[in-house]
Order: C-alpha cells, then sequence, then structure tokens
C-alpha cells in the first residue's frame, strides 16, 4: 500500500472517529442538564478528533500536489 493509499484509508477511520465524536457531544446536548459534568470531556474528544483529522487531510492535500 502506497503512502497516499494508507493516508486515504487513515482519514477515512479519522472521519467516522470524528463523525461518532460529533454525535456524541449532539447527544449530550440532548440530555443536559443530566451529564453536564462531562461537557468539557466529550467536547474535547470532538476537538481533538476533528483537529486531527484536518491535519490529515492537510497532509493528503500536500501529498498530493507533490
Amino acid at each position: 500500500m502506497s503512502d497516499l493509499e494508507a493516508l486515504k484509508a487513515e482519514i477515512k477511520k479519522l472521519s467516522a472517529k470524528a463523525t461518532q465524536s460529533k454525535m456524541d457531544l449532539h447527544d449530550l446536548s440532548e440530555e443536559l442538564p443530566l451529564q453536564w459534568q462531562s461537557i468539557l470531556t466529550v467536547a474535547q474528544r470532538a476537538y481533538d478528533a476533528f483537529a486531527e483529522l484536518e491535519a490529515k487531510r492537510a497532509a493528503l492535500k500536500s501529498l498530493e500536489s507533490a
């Protein structure tokens, strides 16, 4: 598997992870004020997932343009 294909596969997995974290955040928001103590934890997971996904997408774009 080439670096490009491996990166695309990783992005696909990260995209699924980011989508799940978005849904977790959404579900939490609907349950408020229950479990309000977990807001920061769930939000941080979503933030981290999307930051990692964005970084990998930028790496892919750079690799494709090279």
